[in-house]
């Protein structure tokens, strides 16, 4: 049986060039080729192709997105050989969990290599050790400078790739946090830490145990008794802070916590 593999890639000459490469293949089958990050999602649920290049600099939506939104609506992972300019943390992390990739310009050995890799993978009976890898490499990037300001998630039959500058704020519900955008509301399933430990530290700040908020979107701070305060943003919204937090607030905004 052939090897059923999808091509996603932005740019038309890399693609071009990846199809080449495995027309010289006898035992590979392209069942498709994608210019975007969304497009490949789609795709890799309806076509379950055995093996995807995936390009990792693909614009609104990366590489590394498409595999959390395939994982994040229930989906099995193809087989991945990852797609990337050179990019020194990328090429240590691919190499630390033992992900195969291949380099643009494309270089038909090392091509041929991770096409022979992805044989001997498929080969075997389970591939829970390849998905164990990737699932390591994605949590890793989680907190890496490769993926700035970007968080993927399930809300509800959806899969939502949200820039975090957009979010207004965050306030925990059970098991649940919301996240408020504007006159948008999604739910992930999260700790506030856990979300907390995922957002840019120099752009939101916890002011309570339940409520994370951006700090750009802070209008003014006022006092209230006891300690604490309310913090109004641009919106109008109001939000309380508890004085256990307001030490960090008044450091990250440059002013005494005390005034």
């Amino acid at each position: 049986m052939k090897i059923r593999t999808l091509i996603v890639d932005d740019e038309a000459h890399a693609r071009n060039r990846l199809r080449q490469f495995l027309e010289d293949e006898a035992d590979f089958e392209i069942v498709g080729e994608c210019a975007s990050g969304r497009r490949a999602v789609e795709t890799i649920r309806h076509e379950k192709p055995d093996l995807v290049f995936l390009d990792v600099q693909m614009p609104q939506v990366t590489g590394f997105d498409v595999c959390e939104a395939v994982t994040a609506a229930g989906h099995k992972l193809p087989l991945v050989i990852f797609v990337t300019a050179y990019d020194q943390y990328a090429l240590q992390a691919f190499e630390v969990h033992a992900i195969d990739y291949v380099l643009k310009p494309f270089d038909r050995e090392r091509f041929r290599k991770a096409l022979d890799h992805a044989r001997r993978q498929l080969r075997q009976t389970g591939d829970a050790q390849s998905n164990a890898r990737l699932a390591a490499l994605l949590e890793e990037l989680r907190t890496s400078q490769i993926r700035p300001g970007r968080l993927v998630f399930k809300d509800g039959s959806r899969v939502v790739f949200l820039r975090t500058e957009t979010i207004d704020w965050i306030e925990a519900d059970g098991n649940y946090m919301l996240l408020h955008v504007g006159n948008t509301t999604h739910q992930l399933r999260e700790t506030i830490g856990g979300l907390e430990s995922r957002l840019p530290a120099d752009k939101f700040m916890r002011i309570s145990r339940s409520i994370i908020v951006n700090l750009d979107r802070i209008k003014e701070v006022q006092p209230l008794f006891y300690g604490d305060h309310v913090v109004i943003l641009q919106n109008g919204t109001r939000l309380n802070m508890s004085r256990n937090f307001r030490g960090r607030l008044g450091e990250l905004l440059g002013r005494n916590a005390g005034s």
